[in-house]
């Protein structure tokens, strides 16, 4: 995935507008990234990618390129 599909995901995850989300964009800015906005994205992740986050992972999530980094980590992203 490159980083416009990835930044599309994430904005379908928290039912954003894909023009709101930025790698730069704060948690506290998406609406969506709430703490149910937080267990979606989780079991998003876990289904699509196989991708388990702990709960400590997730609460350190500040920002948008938090979950890129995740993509990263994990080989999905290039």
């Amino acid at each position: 995935m490159n980083l416009a599909e990835a930044l599309l995901w994430i904005a379908e995850t928290f039912e954003e507008p894909a023009e709101n989300i930025k790698p730069d964009t704060l948690r506290d800015d998406i609406p969506g990234w709430d703490s149910l906005g937080a267990l979606t994205l989780m079991a998003k992740l876990d289904e699509e990618f196989n991708i388990i986050l702990s709960e400590d992972d997730l609460a350190n999530m500040q920002a948008v390129e938090d979950i890129l980094k995740t993509f990263r980590t994990h080989g999905y992203l290039v």
